[in-house]
């Protein structure tokens, strides 16, 4: 996902400046080389350079899905940047127990993608993100997608999908700044991958977790509801002695 996903949630923070961004490679942010995996660590380390041209003082963070694995990526190795860490639903699915078959599932929507393009990947990678996924369901018509649309599609099944979802969190470095970070998981999403990956991380740091409204993309679902729970999340760590 591109900025324009927060768009609406932005401006629910008049009070704040709020900073969003397009990761490399997606809609406006361009790209030298267009076949370089986009690696948590990687769009991590865009994060890092944005927040040091914007400011030197430590920034809040809201991550989901796919952000949420930058996110947390970033607050490991630049823990100064960060004062609050919001990680929603980090799709992890090396921390499930059944991991070797999402793997497996991951590679197969990879390869039906270079095989049939992105329709059918679209359509294995609901099936796997939400197992309840029916494509009935899905509205009978629909804009037909831009061209912007299209290569962001393109880039994210063929350069991020698995070095996002297959990424290998550092247990040992989160912990050492699990005072910083929140876990996050939608109050509709309950059984599904994100949900489980979000309850699973926060097993491993020893965390609680914070039900967001809405679904895994509450943020755009429901971003009146996602705004105010960010906000109460966001003042009781400033209430916390030593923040």
């Amino acid at each position: 996902m591109d900025a324009s996903g927060f768009t609406t949630l932005a401006g629910h923070f008049p009070d704040r400046t709020v900073v969003t961004y397009d990761p490399r490679g997606f809609s406006q942010s361009t790209i030298e080389d267009p076949d370089q995996d986009s690696t948590p660590e990687l769009v991590a380390d865009d994060v890092h350079r944005v927040l040091a041209a914007i400011t030197s003082k430590p920034a809040y963070l809201l991550g989901s899905s796919g952000g949420a694995v930058t996110a947390l990526a970033l607050v490991t190795r630049h823990p100064e940047q960060l004062r609050v860490v919001v990680a929603h639903e980090p799709p992890l699915l090396e921390l499930l127990p059944d991991a070797e078959q999402l793997r497996a599932k991951t590679e197969d929507i990879y390869d039906t993608f270079c095989r049939e393009g992105q329709g059918p990947a679209w359509l294995k990678f609901a099936a796997l993100i939400a197992p309840d996924f029916d494509p009935a369901e899905m509205p009978a018509l629909q804009a037909p997608p831009s061209a912007e649309m299209i290569a962001n599609g393109d880039r994210m099944l063929a350069h991020s999908l698995r070095p996002t979802s297959l990424h290998r969190p550092d247990l040992a470095a989160l912990r050492a700044v699990a005072d910083r970070i929140v876990v996050g998981a939608g109050a509709t999403t309950a059984g599904q991958v994100a949900n489980r990956t979000a309850r699973a991380l926060a097993a491993c740091l020893d965390l609680p977790v914070v039900e967001f409204p809405g679904h895994h993309e509450g943020f755009v679902s429901d971003p009146g509801p996602f705004a105010a729970k960010l906000v109460e999340v966001l003042q009781a760590r400033a209430e916390r002695p030593g923040s």
